[in-house]
């Protein structure tokens, strides 16, 4: 079976094997996006039964525990401001495993299942279907559309904004993103404002340049596929169809064009594509 000029393997290495059925060596990175629906309702174990109530937000704290959800008898203790971690006691014994949701926060339905180690904090909203990995934190005011998949140890950050796309583990958006049709390789960081575009304005779908020509990825939107340890300065704009290879760094208020760039391409303003 030959491999895709844009399979997986050119941005991402060690796959996690809950992940693994959505990339396939022989067809273009971004054809998990097409997969990610069935993908998400064929695995998603909703956790959130007699939680969540469309559009009332949570009125107190609620803990989840690996056999069940608790709205009183804990203590919540907060750490290291800069960290943003809490622990969660029950009676007297720290529990490592505890979810923590904060009140405030909104749950449109009940098709969202959170791993172990979550926080979600105030005034959040996470719409289904969505699943959320362990040790990852969605912060204040993230807006999660639906039809998401967030690995283990990410971040969903303040006014985050996040639409059908996949974080792999580590990857991080911390504040005022916006992420449409996108791929977030492991420990990718987003820098305050990024935002992944995903629709032309243009009519027809999104092309992108590479030294073999234009190539039209068949999908009408495509915002980034950003590879393992992509960095991006503040402000930057990726704009739809822009693949960025493993390490890459993106300048701050850099605006990216569409195109396939090589491992650790660093991507000033107004710099064109070099193949």
């Amino acid at each position: 079976m030959s491999s895709s000029p844009f399979s997986s393997s050119l941005f991402f290495q060690g796959i996690p094997e809950r992940v693994a059925d959505l990339f396939s060596e022989d067809v273009a990175v971004w054809t998990a996006l097409d997969r990610l629906k069935r993908y998400l309702r064929a695995r998603i174990r909703p956790n959130l039964p007699g939680i969540a109530r469309p559009g009332v937000p949570l009125s107190s704290p609620v803990v989840l525990l690996p056999d069940g959800w608790m709205t009183d008898g804990f203590e919540i203790v907060r750490g290291d401001a800069s960290k943003g971690r809490v622990e969660i006691w029950v009676g007297g014994e720290r529990i490592p495993h505890a979810s923590l949701i904060a009140a405030g926060a909104v749950f449109p339905d009940d098709q969202v299942q959170i791993g172990t180690a979550v926080v979600v904090e105030p005034f959040a909203l996470i719409q289904g279907p969505t699943i959320i990995g362990d040790r990852t934190e969605v912060r204040h005011g993230a807006y999660v559309r639906g039809d998401c998949l967030i690995g283990s140890e990410c971040v969903v950050g303040h006014a985050t904004e996040i639409k059908h796309s996949i974080f792999l583990d580590g990857a991080k958006a911390g504040h005022f993103a916006y992420i449409g049709d996108s791929v977030l390789g492991q420990r990718v960081n987003l820098g305050a404002g990024t935002k992944l575009a995903n629709l032309r304005f243009a009519e027809g779908n999104v092309t992108l340049r590479t030294g073999g020509g234009t190539v039209d990825t068949g999908r009408r939107k495509l915002g980034a596929i950003l590879g393992d340890g992509v960095q991006t300065g503040c402000n930057s704009v990726m704009n739809p169809g822009t693949l960025l290879g493993p390490f890459s760094m993106v300048a701050p208020n850099a605006a990216v064009k569409p195109g396939l760039y090589p491992p650790r391409s660093i991507v000033r303003q107004s710099q064109l594509l070099s193949t």
